[in-house]
């Protein structure tokens, strides 16, 4: 060996639930990046429904719409580049919109498929992020 060169260190295997994992949470982050491309649709205009333009909405939605607007492009940044904060604020958009359906149906609307579907969601993360420690765990000797 020639002084000065050591040898290529290798680079840890991905698992296949590790592989599996990011491509969840990659797909994960199309649909906010859909989700948050829609709500600037209805902020800016071109969304046929009623009340859906910035300055004709209620107070309510005006806080809600700019809020998720703004938050679900940054989880699906976030979740594409597989960082550590993209699933907390993926949380934070399925908090809000969680809270905006089921909380309060008569300001909102009565959604339920989009508070089950953030359900869905993060029941799946949790499982993948188990069986990813559970693989990861060392092996007592037996």
């Amino acid at each position: 060996m020639q002084a000065g060169l050591e040898p290529p260190q290798r680079l840890p295997q991905q698992t296949l639930t590790e592989t599996a994992f990011a491509w969840f949470q990659r797909v994960i982050a199309g649909y906010c990046l859909l989700f948050g491309v829609l709500y600037w649709i209805r902020l800016i205009g071109f969304y046929d429904g009623q009340l859906w333009r910035f300055d004709l909405m209620p107070v309510h939605w005006q806080v809600a719409g700019v809020t998720l607007a703004v938050l679900f492009p940054f989880a699906a940044i976030g979740l594409w580049m597989l960082a550590s904060w993209g699933p907390v604020i993926w949380f934070l958009c399925a908090a809000i919109e969680t809270v905006m359906y089921v909380g309060f149906p008569d300001l909102y609307g009565n959604r339920p498929v989009i508070p089950i579907s953030h359900l869905c969601v993060a029941l799946i993360y949790t499982a993948f992020r188990v069986v990813i420690f559970l693989q990861k765990r060392p092996r007592a000797h037996q």
